[in-house]
């Protein structure tokens, strides 16, 4: 599985100043990935989202992770600013090992989880590299 970072920023944003939102504000859904025995589990940190405005789907090889604030959210006039709740678009290029009919996710205390499960049998090899 790969972060593919051109994908990321395309999306439906009409103007240069909009496109700079998007990709600040999605640079700042921070992700991590794991590997068990039987899955890859991603954690998205979105805190103070809301559970029915993310969407996942999958395209061809492509999972897409979107956010969306809902119309109306409140934008005060900050003081100070360190992150935030708006939206983002993250995209994510799944191997064939990956069983996309069965990737599942949920939303527990500010971080969307994403179970992707692995084919048996299908896992990915690895391979040590020397540098010289």
């Amino acid at each position: 599985m790969y972060y593919n970072q051109s994908c990321a920023a395309k999306g439906n944003y009409s103007g240069n100043r909009n496109r700079h939102l998007f990709i600040r504000s999605m640079q700042r859904a921070a992700v991590n990935i794991y590997k068990t025995d039987t899955s890859f589990e991603m954690l998205v940190f979105a805190p103070g989202r809301i559970k029915e405005n993310f969407s996942l789907g999958v395209k061809g090889n492509e999972l897409t992770i979107t956010y969306t604030p809902p119309e109306g959210f409140p934008r005060p006039d900050w003081i100070m600013r360190e992150y935030s709740r708006g939206g983002f678009v993250r995209t994510f290029t799944l191997d064939d090992s990956i069983d996309a009919s069965k990737i599942s996710a949920k939303y527990v205390d500010g971080v969307l989880q994403v179970s992707l499960p692995v084919i048996t049998g299908k896992e990915a090899t690895s391979q040590e590299i020397k540098v010289s």
